[in-house]
């Protein structure tokens, strides 16, 4: 099951395939009630760039300073995540609700 906060390395080949040649992680931001019953989920990248917008948010991830790409939220299929490789922190979960309900307020 794919969970909210949850981070996986997305396949971002054309096709998708067991063995994908450019992939990056990416955090689930869709809620649990969509992820249980739809086969898309809605997607934010996570960049180690460091870019000064009020829509990159900063996470400890993977013991390093990652950042959350909400200005470039995608819907994908499933079939395009990979492997799980993490979950976001209790603390950074909160901050990306907060700064999602300030976006689409």
């Amino acid at each position: 099951m794919v969970s909210r906060f949850d981070v996986f390395l997305i396949n971002l080949d054309e096709t998708p395939s067991d063995d994908p040649k450019n992939s990056r992680p990416a955090v689930i931001i869709s809620p649990d009630e969509l992820n249980r019953h739809i086969s898309t989920v809605m997607i934010a990248p996570l960049s180690s760039t460091r870019a000064k917008y009020p829509t990159r948010l900063p996470v400890e991830f993977l013991n390093e300073t990652r950042y959350v790409i909400l200005d470039q939220i995608q819907t994908i299929d499933k079939e395009r995540l990979v492997k799980k490789i993490g979950q976001l922190e209790k603390d950074a979960r909160a901050r990306v609700t907060d700064l999602l309900l300030e976006l689409f307020s």
